[in-house]
């Protein structure tokens, strides 16, 4: 692709995508009046929102530590296998994981069902506890990769050289880990916290009373059920406010690591015997049994539900799926454009910023400018989907990008100049060089962004109307009308549309790829 063409394109998509984020944000500000209008609800939402991202995110990196440091330490049978198990929350929807953990720690759950065996109190999965509960199913396989990450870079000549001088376990966790989880955590906590900040789903099924309420569904509240535009604003420029600020602290305390460059010579963390042995495996055991049992609790359920599915489900589905289609290619596409120009132009690092710029809002911020926009002229719902698809592609554009971004960098070090060199412009560049070298992050991209664009319960929740919604929205309404058997049968096929489209994304990455 000539060096010019791409930094037009990209710079198009960088306008494009700064009018898409800021531009309904500013409208949202415009209807705030100036932010005024703060209640003490407003405030109290607020209040709850930081607190239950501070403490899901404390919870889940306290839980990932020793899960991260067991799989960092141990080599058994299946490591592999575990490692890849931590990623299956991310393709997860958010929805069927809250319907999963209902079926273990809800009302008519496994655990209560076991405490009342035994004469004891059941517990209640509602409120913060269950939100927090949720938040950290979600995210400790993700503060687990980014810890394990942090382990396993470590040089192994300072593993190397702690063995010569005798280090116990003691001293190695003083001078070598201690360190490195120094570097790591602070960026775990934050990643986790912004996440937390935009909780959506979890928080309309396990959260909603007067105590429990974060900024985002009472947006949605707002909007949906009090009709109180000028609230919904005002409402949305303090979540702006607050996943900024998430966002800039995690992108000043996230440092590298201190302990320098070594060799790339793989060494193993040494692995004490004893009670540590044990330790770890029960870190490890009990981290897998905590992710699958919702997931095999949601599938026995849905499965006679799949015999007996609400004839809304299929129109759903096909809702969910064409949104998935559209969107990820959308997003995937115009990261890949954003990256190239990163790496072949100089002077253009200004759009990386930019290309991360929708991780500071949130699909309900985004769903309530454009709401805003085109309510005078026409029904929010007639324009459910392709709003969807659109706040879907840009809120998934920051992952894509961060995916590609280094395989850009190294595609366009390794073979750029001599592709300049060949005269490879234009289509025969992106036919010969970059699809054949990309392919695998490619795959892998479109499959993460498509299974997050399938399960996702966002700006849809805000626009349609009875008929117009997808999948994840009948799944909560089912199970708002306590319709639990179908709610799991839909869930189930909503976990099947996940996966399915990863895999066969993934699938067409890997297979044929140059790299």
């Amino acid at each position: 692709m000539a060096r010019r063409a791409v930094p037009l394109g990209a710079f198009a998509t960088a306008i494009g995508l700064g009018a898409l984020t800021l531009g309904p944000l500013a409208v949202v500000m415009m209807q705030a009046g100036g932010g005024g209008g703060i209640t003490a609800a407003d405030l109290a939402a607020l209040r709850f929102t930081v607190t239950q991202a501070a403490l899901s995110a404390l919870a889940s990196v306290a839980c990932a530590v020793p899960v991260a440091r067991a799989l960092a330490r141990r080599r058994f049978p299946g490591r592999r296998l575990a490692i890849a198990a931590l990623g299956a929350p991310f393709l997860l929807p958010v929805i069927v994981a809250v319907l999963g953990l209902l079926a273990i720690f809800g009302r008519s759950g496994l655990i209560n069902r076991g405490l009342e065996a035994l004469g004891l109190p059941e517990v209640s999965i509602y409120g913060m506890g269950g939100v927090v509960l949720a938040h950290v199913f979600l995210n400790m396989p993700l503060a687990t990769r980014m810890i394990l990450q942090g382990w396993q870079a470590v040089p192994g000549e300072r593993l190397r050289l702690a063995e010569s001088l005798g280090f116990g376990p003691g001293a190695i966790f003083r001078h070598i880990e201690a360190p490195m989880l120094r570097d790591v955590l602070p960026g775990a906590l934050l990643a986790v916290f912004a996440i937390c900040l935009t909780s959506f789903a979890v928080v309309l099924v396990l959260g909603g009373g007067p105590g429990a309420t974060t900024v985002e569904l009472a947006i949605y509240q707002a909007v949906r059920f009090e009709f109180d535009l000028p609230k919904a604003a005002t409402l949305a420029v303090m979540q702006v406010l607050a996943c900024g600020a998430a966002v800039l602290l995690a992108g000043l305390f996230t440092v590298p690591s201190g302990f320098g460059a070594g060799l790339d010579r793989a060494v193993a963390l040494p692995r004490p015997a004893g009670w540590r042995r044990l330790l770890d495996a029960a870190a490890i055991a009990l981290a897998l049994g905590f992710i699958a049992a919702p997931l095999l609790a949601v599938g026995f359920r849905g499965l006679p539900g799949l015999m007996a599915l609400p004839s809304a489900v299929w129109p759903a589905l096909a809702a969910s799926l064409t949104v998935a289609v559209l969107a990820a290619p959308l997003a995937v596409g115009a990261a890949l454009l954003l990256a190239l120009a990163l790496a072949v132009a100089r002077g253009w690092r200004g759009l990386e910023p930019v290309a991360m710029l929708p991780m500071a809002g949130s699909s309900l911020v985004l769903g309530t400018g454009l709401f805003l926009l085109v309510f005078p002229f026409v029904s929010p719902a007639r324009v459910a989907l392709p709003v969807t698809v659109l706040v879907t592609a840009v809120m998934a554009l920051p992952f894509a990008f961060r995916i590609l971004l280094p395989e850009v960098r190294v595609l366009m070090a390794d073979y750029g100049r001599l592709a300049d060199a060949l005269a490879l412009r234009g289509w025969a560049r992106l036919r010969w060089l970059i699809l054949p070298r990309l392919r695998r992050p490619l795959g892998f991209a479109l499959g993460l962004t498509g299974a997050m664009a399938v399960g996702d319960l966002g700006v849809i929740a805000l626009f349609a109307a009875e008929k117009g919604a997808t999948l994840p929205l009948v799944v909560q309404r089912l199970m708002g009308a306590y319709r639990t058997e179908a709610a799991a049968g839909a869930a189930l096929l909503l976990v099947a549309a996940a996966f399915a489209l990863f895999w066969i994304c993934d699938w067409w990455g890997r297979h044929g790829s140059d790299t």
